[in-house]
């Protein structure tokens, strides 16, 4: 009689449980049994950090049609694919992102600049210029040829002085305007029905917005280096701040409520919190020119920033520093720019007339992406996120091209910074300046608080 050893295995742990499944595999975690797991894992860490810098080609597609710069952008709240854009020239275009054509066109809508574009119920958009309008337009025929001359609006809203910015309350038919005021217009009356400007207040307003949330708060910006938070129903200022240089646009957090963005004029982005605006809770630095635009991206994970030295820049919120950076050589300076509905792409606007279209994910791949393909893409960036402090893979991470202009601006900037530091230090230790505690920069952007 013989004895016989048989080794004997479950089928179900190595044939794949559904047919076209990988079948699945077993490994012996002992980290004795494989003494070179780790240094091939960062080798792969590192062709993934490189292979990500290799795809990364952000520019999708220009949008035409503008023959002049493009000076305000906004996009449909219920819709994926359509997006209005304003110039200069007086035209509104509504453009489609899927096929990239007009939607709609609308020659001369003002006599002069288009400054503020926001849509309102069903197909209907709101515009103002410098020609001291608001038009309410129908954009819902589908005809790109909306811009023969019979094509008129569907009311006019006249005022005493030239618009900057228009936004539409979330809900009820009532949207405010920014001009020397802060303004709230019905849409079924031809007047203002009320007046929101502090008290003390001289400045023209540049930009004003309702939040996404408590949608009878509203904010706004104004030339005299002011921020202002309104409330409609008591039709009257809550709280003023004044900063150190003026902000030239806003955005509200769409994921928390009490959160907005501020592109200021001394090349940083602040975020607030509403509660306590004393102090900015985060500054994101890299922009070496004025910023000139911001939005949130839909998750309220990301947002977008155009400045003044012609680059498109996507932030994580709460990283301050080592945004994503986007140019192009004929892209001029970037007056506005916003994420699509869909958080997958970023569109922006400048002076050269062009509307461009960059993927919010540089190297991310357009088109159908099959099952093993997303996987080892998670893979890949589950590895690059586990060796992000490794010098090799952080330095080709972070790594961008930058123009050869804002390169050496950036440079200059560097320097001034730290010739400013090293002033400060040595102040602080040989004059009597140094017996008081030095003052964090956070808490010098605010200059005074009213209330």
């Amino acid at each position: 009689m013989v004895k016989i050893s048989v080794l004997q295995h479950a089928p179900s742990s190595h044939i794949a449980l559904r047919p076209g499944d990988p079948a699945p595999t077993s490994r012996n975690l002992d980290p004795l049994m494989h003494p070179f797991a780790r240094a091939r894992e960062r080798t792969r860490a590192l062709n993934a950090a490189k292979m990500d810098r290799i795809f990364a080609k952000p520019f999708v597609d220009s949008l035409e049609g503008h023959i002049d710069a493009v000076e305000v952008l906004c996009r449909k709240p219920e819709s994926l694919t359509t997006v209005a854009s304003g110039s200069w020239d007086g035209g509104v275009i509504l453009h489609n992102l899927t096929h990239r054509s007009q939607l709609a066109r609308i020659q001369g809508a003002h006599k002069g600049k288009v400054s503020g574009l926001c849509f309102t119920s069903g197909d209907r958009l709101l515009s103002c210029g410098v020609d001291r309008n608001v038009k309410l337009w129908d954009v819902g025929s589908g005809d790109p040829n909306v811009g023969s001359s019979d094509h008129t609006p569907l009311n006019v809203f006249p005022s005493k002085s030239a618009f900057n910015s228009i936004d539409h309350h979330r809900s009820d038919p009532l949207f405010a305007t920014a001009s020397n005021l802060v303004q709230i217009w019905d849409e079924t009356k031809s007047a203002p029905i009320s007046n929101l400007t502090f008290p003390t207040s001289t400045e023209t307003i540049t930009a004003v917005r309702f939040n996404l949330s408590e949608s009878s708060v509203l904010a706004s910006i104004g030339s005299d280096r002011t921020f202002t938070l309104y409330d409609i129903r008591t039709g009257k200022a809550e709280r003023r701040v004044v900063m150190q240089m003026r902000s030239n646009a806003l955005s509200w957090s769409p994921t928390f409520p009490t959160s907005l963005l501020l592109a200021s004029e001394d090349h940083n982005l602040y975020t607030f919190d509403i509660r306590k605006l004393a102090v900015p809770t985060q500054i994101y630095k890299a922009h070496v020119a004025a910023v000139m635009s911001c939005d949130w991206s839909p998750t309220g994970l990301e947002f977008v920033s155009g400045g003044w030295d012609r680059t498109v820049r996507i932030w994580k919120e709460g990283q301050g520093t080592g945004p994503e950076v986007y140019h192009t050589k004929r892209m001029q300076r970037v007056s506005s720019s916003i994420f699509s509905a869909d958080a997958r792409f970023v569109l922006s606007g400048s002076d050269d007339g062009n509307v461009r279209i960059w993927k919010s994910r540089a190297s991310e791949k357009l088109g159908i992406i099959t099952a093993r393909e997303r996987a080892a893409m998670e893979y890949r960036d589950s590895l690059k996120e586990r060796w992000k402090m490794d010098a090799q893979v952080g330095k080709i991470s972070r790594n961008r091209h930058l123009p050869k202009p804002v390169h050496q601006a950036s440079k200059l900037k560097r320097t001034m910074l730290e010739a400013r530091r090293v002033k400060e230090e040595r102040r602080r230790k040989h004059t009597r300046a140094g017996e008081t505690k030095p003052k964090a920069e956070r808490k010098s952007v605010v200059l005074a608080e009213q209330t």
